[in-house]
């Protein structure tokens, strides 16, 4: 039987203690309210049907943003984890002080909204979502919070669009390639190449040891890769010549195995080369507007497209899963069919 009482700031507390149940209680501003919600949870209890949700009530979306960046996230990747930290960082203002029992697809619909009319991106806003209803999926699933719903699945996602198709146009290549020379460092050069001849992303590249790269065979042995396979990477010409320049690079200190390494941290251990800061100066100089580092797998992908490989072949050395991914090269396949039949 549940105990309503009056507390000493004028409220009402309803407690409800039942044999095989956990403790529960609730406090209303009317007397009312506190016996209907008392009369409700015991009729849910004896149909074995209550769902404890103090905890969900409780816990802020910030405060479990917070316990799945502590929990969740080191198990992931390191580019993922970044990923996890910058998209918390969007959700918090909007969303952060709801309790995670009260935010509701109607809530999380505006906020995408609202993203979208500020010039979000589609996507960005998609990774918003996904973080947040695998938020609530662990929750669910492993916190024990109470919770039944994901409200994130009961919201329309924005269409992912065709993606960028930027590309490097006139002497932009001469110029980006000439501007990364001119940093004091060799790296940004090697790594700017590497990108642009083998298709390879950062953070593999970044990530390079030598004994990655097989000279014997032209090919580099890519084992942690964003979608965790592994692959192998044949080397053109090119990129050949920049493996053997970075292989042979004098100046190599004995404490780390990365080609492309940094200065020692506070714990003296060596992480990658970063190279955010000294890539956004170096398009400065070479005044090339809107390309990304990322860009430049694009762009690489589809001078293999251009040069006739298949689809397999493309996706064996650039490493995308899906073929539908692909498919946003096709008219490169097109064009080249053009000029083809144009000589018959």
């Amino acid at each position: 039987m549940a105990t309503i009482t009056k507390t000493e700031s004028k409220t009402w507390k309803a407690v409800i203690r039942r044999k095989g149940w956990p403790y529960v209680s609730r406090t209303f501003r009317i007397k009312r309210d506190a016996e209907d919600w008392a009369r409700a949870t015991e009729d849910e209890m004896r149909r074995d049907i209550y769902i404890h949700s103090t905890g969900s009530e409780k816990l802020s979306v910030s405060e479990a943003l917070d316990k799945y960046l502590k929990e969740v996230t080191p198990t992931k990747k390191a580019s993922t984890q970044r990923g996890d930290i910058d998209r918390a960082k969007q959700i918090r203002p909007t969303l952060g002080k709801y309790s995670m029992a009260a935010l509701n697809a109607d809530v999380i619909a505006k906020y995408r909204d609202m993203k979208l009319g500020l010039g979000n991106a589609n996507n960005t806003v998609r990774l918003d979502l996904a973080l947040l209803s695998n938020l609530y999926t662990v929750a669910i699933q492993e916190w024990g919070l109470g919770l039944t719903v994901n409200p994130v699945r009961n919201v329309r996602k924005p269409n992912p669009g065709s993606g960028r198709n930027r590309r490097l146009e006139g002497d932009e290549e001469e110029r980006l390639l000439a501007a990364c020379d001119e940093h004091s460092n060799p790296f940004l050069g090697y790594i700017v190449r590497l990108a642009l001849y083998t298709a390879m992303r950062k953070s593999e590249i970044l990530n390079l040891n030598r004994r990655n790269i097989d000279l014997r065979r032209r090919t580099i042995l890519l084992k942690d890769t964003k979608n965790n396979s592994s692959r192998t990477v044949p080397l053109t010409d090119k990129a050949y010549q920049i493996a053997l320049s970075v292989i042979d690079y004098p100046i190599r200190p004995i404490d780390t195995e990365f080609l492309f390494y940094g200065e020692p941290g506070r714990d003296g251990r060596r992480k990658p080369y970063v190279i955010n800061r000294v890539w956004t100066a170096a398009l400065a100089r070479a005044e090339v507007k809107d390309f990304r580092f990322h860009d430049l797998r694009h762009e690489a992908t589809s001078r293999f497209v251009e040069a006739g490989l298949s689809d397999q072949q493309v996706s064996s050395i650039t490493g995308h899963k899906s073929m539908q991914m692909l498919k946003r090269y096709t008219h490169l396949r097109s064009e080249n069919l053009v000029d083809l039949i144009a000589k018959i």
